[in-house]
């Protein structure tokens, strides 16, 4: 199964793309960085964890550090889209290790909010303080000379955000490949109205913007892919392409009513609505997650 590919440079002022895929979680993460400068940034970097034991590792995230110091590169920012549902965020661990400030959407604290209810966290600062620098949308940042800026774009959660650098936007989990269609819109805060809003608004993007999302599920067994262009979402997206805004809606809300909710939400929100860090161990020694019973919905059975 194909784990890596790399995605150079087009133009001028635009990022060489690798990206890392993650069989366990489906999950996508990338180094997108400056050719000139070989200055770099992280995005949704994954902390392995096994639900069975319990066990955490570094494996992903180390090998995004492997191929920063091979390659030379100086880690400028470590960025989340969004608070993920389904993987940890290996956030922290990066910080800790290259000294980078991380980063996410603002509006995580609405997302931060709902969960300290879900988790009863009546002394969690909702305040967003837990990632060095809150974007709000219109921001702009820089990764090495590349102009990056940050286009906030809810509906799968209220928080998420599109991080555009020089010719390329990450989509995290609005679009997916074109024969998967996209994001889900019925966790806590999600909305399928503003996920339609969301994606036209990215789709209004040049043709030949290169896209990369956040997950990749193989449909038909195929090789996974991360990488499609606004113009081939355009024409061949299947939620998408000949579709009204009230024909969408319909689609998301009839199939999200029928999808389970992922297996790790409740674990791993935990974690990434604090920025990634794991829960501090106990008097003896060890660190425990909070399973609230009968929070959401979705059981098997239902």
């Amino acid at each position: 199964m194909r784990t890596f590919q790399q995605s150079p440079a087009k133009h001028l002022d635009t990022p060489d793309v690798a990206g890392f895929f993650d069989p366990r979680t489906f999950s996508v993460q990338y180094v997108v960085s400056d050719p000139e400068t070989k200055q770099c940034a992280i995005i949704d970097p994954v902390l392995d964890y096994d639900e069975k034991p319990g066990a955490t590792a570094t494996n992903h995230a180390d090998e995004l550090l492997d191929y920063v110091r091979d390659r030379g590169f100086e880690v400028q920012w470590i960025l989340d889209t969004h608070p993920h549902a389904d993987h940890f965020s290996a956030a922290q661990y990066l910080k800790e290790k290259t000294g980078a400030p991380t980063a996410i959407g603002g509006y995580v604290t609405g997302v931060q909010e709902l969960w300290k209810g879900i988790y009863n966290w009546p002394d969690f600062p909702a305040d967003g303080s837990q990632w060095d620098h809150l974007f709000r949308a219109g921001d702009e940042f820089r990764v090495g000379k590349l102009q990056g800026r940050v286009m906030f774009s809810p509906g799968h959660t209220l928080a998420s955000v599109t991080y555009v650098i020089g010719d390329t936007a990450f989509v995290h989990d609005t679009i997916f490949q074109p024969d998967f269609g996209t994001a889900r819109a019925d966790f806590p805060g999600g909305d399928a109205h503003q996920l339609w809003d969301s994606i036209q608004a990215i789709l209004a993007l040049p043709d030949e913007t290169r896209l990369f999302t956040g997950h990749d599920y193989m449909p038909g067994g195929r090789e996974p892919e991360w990488e499609s262009t606004v113009g081939e979402q355009k024409q061949a997206n299947k939620h998408l392409a000949e579709t009204s805004e009230a024909e969408y809606v319909e689609l998301r809300n009839t199939r999200d009513s029928e999808l389970p909710m992922p297996k790790l939400i409740l674990h791993a929100l935990q974690l990434n609505t604090r920025g990634g860090r794991l829960p501090e161990p106990e008097a003896n020694g060890k660190r425990y997650l909070k399973i609230p019973l009968d929070a959401l919905e979705g059981a098997a059975w239902e």
